[in-house]
């Protein structure tokens, strides 16, 4: 019975008719009942022509709507397709073409996924938050540089790189699952009211990247004597693999409430000393004594720096990259625009807020300052101090000619 019902979903079976179309005999004359008198014609019963018995449903009679001619006067005004196995078949119309939209559309989905296997020299992930690579201690990110991170000279600047070792620094922590509220501070650090600041930074750039280029930053932590931490960076040319910046920094903790160093707490040593790797800093340490400078000594002096508010860090301290643009302030032109920056040592020695006004000097050594256009090698003492004299930031730059670019003459 299932099957059946099931069946003729599909392929429908004939039914019996409500109405048999066999004709019966025409009945010509009127019958009278033995033991029944006769009547007037008009009272007799009369015997239609075609008459035909009440059908029957499940084995009960079914009375027949007056209205409902029979079959077999609608079969004689409009015949019937003769049966076949082809006219019986269902409309599957309808149902492959819904088949075929669904085909279509997993096709396209298919399409556009990178289902090809990956290649080791292939670049995965190229701007996005990163990933951790070598067993779990190294942060990997890619950068591209962008029309507004390069400067007059077409290359990138300083500053954008100092970027790119921040921003790495910080999506370290995050993808490590490490980063509680605060900006690069652990759970317990949030807890303790800790942040992280920074106490000496040193790179080397032995290439600047243009306009662009895709570049491949791995940073890594180490410990740094019993309450510092170490963080390198390594920047390489994201297509040939050449590096171009080594840079490596201390860190140590201080109190975001009373604005004092601290000691590293158990609880959080327990959370970071698991990601420390065993190895050397990516540069040696540069041990030479950074020179204070003050009126007498500076050979350029920049006045009335101060910070914007989108130079504040979460923390409401201005943002280390910032220091080194104001160093640079009183930096001469002319050596700038004939020298690249090829290598910097920061010592910082105390934080600015929002309302700090900074002086800038800078002290040329190694050639004689009315020749810096012409100078091969020039180093630079730098100092960025408060208005009152309290010095803020201690710095020694190393400058080289730059070499030779092609200019492009766009005149109509």
């Amino acid at each position: 019975m299932v099957a059946t019902s099931a069946t003729s979903s599909f392929f429908p079976l004939p039914s019996s008719p409500l109405y048999p179309t066999a004709k019966t005999n025409k009945v010509t004359t009127s019958t009278n009942f033995s033991g029944l008198s006769p009547t007037p014609n008009s009272a007799r019963m009369k015997v239609k022509p075609n008459a035909q018995a009440p059908p029957k449903i499940n084995g009960k009679r079914v009375g027949l709507p007056g209205s409902v001619k029979p079959d077999n006067e609608t079969s004689s005004q409009h015949p019937a397709a003769p049966r076949t196995f082809i006219n019986q078949l269902p409309d599957w119309s309808m149902l492959l073409a819904a088949i075929t939209t669904v085909f279509l559309a997993a096709e396209k989905q298919w399409m556009m996924l990178d289902w090809k296997p990956r290649r080791s020299d292939v670049i995965m992930y190229p701007f996005g938050l990163g990933r951790i690579v070598q067993d779990g201690l190294v942060f990997r990110q890619n950068f591209s540089i962008r029309s507004y991170e390069i400067g007059a000279d077409r290359s990138a600047s300083i500053e954008t790189v100092m970027n790119h070792l921040q921003e790495t620094a910080l999506n370290h922590v995050k993808t490590a699952g490490l980063l509680g509220d605060g900006f690069g501070s652990t759970p317990e650090m949030v807890k303790k009211n800790l942040i992280w600041v920074v106490t000496r930074m040193q790179v080397v750039v032995d290439k600047y990247p243009t306009w662009g280029d895709v570049v491949e930053v791995d940073t890594w932590v180490s410990k740094s004597g019993k309450n510092g931490m170490r963080r390198d960076w390594l920047v390489r040319d994201g297509n040939t693999g050449q590096i171009l910046t080594r840079a490596s920094s201390v860190w140590v903790m201080m109190n975001k409430l009373t604005r004092r160093l601290s000691k590293i707490p158990e609880e959080v040593r327990g959370e970071i000393e698991p990601y420390f790797v065993d190895s050397d800093p990516v540069l040696a340490e540069d041990s030479r004594m950074l020179t204070k400078l003050d009126d007498k000594t500076a050979d350029y002096v920049r006045s009335g720096l101060t910070p914007r508010w989108s130079d504040l860090d979460v923390n409401q301290h201005v943002n280390n990259v910032k220091y080194i643009g104001w160093i640079l302030e009183s930096a001469p032109v002319g050596m700038m625009e004939s020298q690249k920056l090829k290598s910097m040592t920061l010592e910082y020695r105390r934080e600015c807020g929002r309302d700090s006004v900074l002086q800038s000097l800078t002290a040329v050594s190694g050639c004689d300052i009315g020749n810096l256009g012409t100078a091969g090698e020039v180093e630079c003492q730098h100092l960025l101090r408060l208005q009152d004299g309290a010095e803020v930031v201690r710095g020694r730059t190393e400058w080289s000619s730059k070499t030779p670019t092609t200019t492009w003459d766009i005149t109509p």
